[in-house]
């Protein structure tokens, strides 16, 4: 989303435009929060942060006043000039101007949106929750039901653990970000999935962007949705392994497949609280605090910092380009930015050193002690398969990079 800012001086004009016929505009949702209202367009998912004299001059070229008028009669609402030209061909680049009537796109209804209405309906809630606390119940019942690290291991094939792990958690992905998506179609928004980087995990992220147009206190449902599919995900695997384990109470596979599966889940849920990854836990926070991107503001803030040190003033970026919230909680934030990115190194030598170590322990032993073909298959394979990941990762490093430099900036577009 972007933010377009009141500078104090005008810009230059790069092109001349036709001020003098009315513009027409695509069907446009304004938000008020605050002193800044949120503009966009839903069927494109474009969206922008505009002062409320910005907000209302595009309303007043939306009611079919010509540009000159419109600058005229801002000059006389808000006692200074307006540059027209720069406003308009920032309004061009966020794709609100239309070419003419014909042009106009009405907003078509969003696919199903009656399925998320019965997906989140009082009956449907009541049913999941009453899953959830089965599931606790068992789980205090028999402690050996609780997801814990050691559920990982039901396999001495290390690439049988990953690939059942991997292929396994997908519908369990998909659950999670299908309740995103449908919690945000309930709404009327269009939502899609991709694929992301947050530092050296690869995740599947489902993009909301309309979610800026909806009021603050409808937002967090869409948002939390996802935690509360793991929770149950968590609850069905750990009902399905409780009714699978045979009287004796030991587990057949079925069983120990799905207690694997639920501690991973769990591991996905507390990962959400990773903030600093902008997980779900993050677009809360920065719903909470009214917000626009407080992740690129942290980490322009700590770029600065890191300049200052070095003494190299020439490399600093601008903060006063940032929205004024972000500004103020990224002060503090930033730092929680560096502290999180180390406790994610701290977790990872800490806990996941020692399950890799058990991992080359395990792939050792199959090429040491000569376990047979299947042993040696299962450690080229698992090797490929981490070599195919990180080559992934890498992909989409080099296309976030690739993004954030051709990436347009609109500012400084009133004067």
């Amino acid at each position: 989303m972007t933010e377009i800012q009141l500078p104090d001086q005008a810009a230059d004009t790069p092109r001349p435009l036709d001020l003098s016929r009315p513009v027409v505009l695509h069907t446009l949702t304004f938000l008020e929060e605050g002193e800044d209202v949120t503009v966009g367009r839903q069927d494109i998912n474009s969206f922008c942060v505009l002062p409320a004299d910005g907000a209302a001059l595009l309303k007043e070229l939306g009611a079919g006043r010509t540009p000159e008028e419109v600058a005229s009669w801002y000059a006389q609402t808000y006692d200074q000039e307006v540059n027209m030209q720069d406003f308009l061909e920032a309004m061009e680049e966020l794709g609100f101007l239309a070419a003419d009537a014909a042009e106009v796109r009405q907003v078509a209804p969003v696919r199903w949106q009656r399925l998320g209405r019965a997906v989140f309906s009082p009956p449907a809630m009541a049913g999941y929750c009453a899953l959830i606390a089965a599931a606790a119940f068992e789980m205090a019942r028999d402690h050996r039901l609780l997801p814990q690290y050691h559920n990982l291991f039901f396999s001495p094939y290390v690439m049988v653990i990953s690939l059942t792990i991997y292929l396994l958690q997908v519908p369990l992905v998909a659950l999670h970000e299908g309740f995103h998506a449908l919690a945000g179609r309930r709404l009327g928004l269009n939502t899609s999935f991709g694929f992301g980087r947050r530092l050296w995990f690869i995740v599947v992220e489902t993009s909301m962007d309309g979610l800026v147009t909806v009021p603050r206190r409808k937002r967090y449902w869409p948002i939390l949705c996802g935690m509360f599919a793991d929770l149950l995900s968590i609850a069905v695997l750990t009902l399905i392994g409780a009714a699978a384990r045979r009287p004796d109470g030991s587990e057949p596979l079925a069983a120990a497949i799905c207690l694997t599966l639920a501690f991973a889940t769990l591991i996905r849920f507390l990962w959400q609280f990773y903030f600093y990854l902008r997980t779900d836990m993050y677009f809360v926070a920065v719903t909470v605090l009214g917000c626009v991107d407080l992740h690129e503001a942290a980490r322009r803030i700590n770029s600065n910092r890191m300049w200052r040190l070095l003494r190299r003033t020439d490399k600093l970026a601008d903060e006063e380009e940032l929205h004024p919230t972000d500004r103020r909680v990224g002060r503090w934030y930033s730092w929680l930015l560096i502290l999180g990115y180390g406790f994610s190194l701290g977790t990872a030598l800490a806990f996941g050193l020692p399950a890799a170590l058990k991992v080359v322990q395990l792939m050792w032993d199959h090429v040491a002690h000569s376990t047979g073909a299947g042993g040696v298959l299962d450690t080229v394979v698992f090797v490929l398969v981490n070599l195919a990941q990180g080559a992934f990762l890498g992909f989409l490093f080099l296309r976030e990079r690739r993004r954030r430099r051709t990436a347009v900036k609109l500012q400084h577009v009133i004067a």
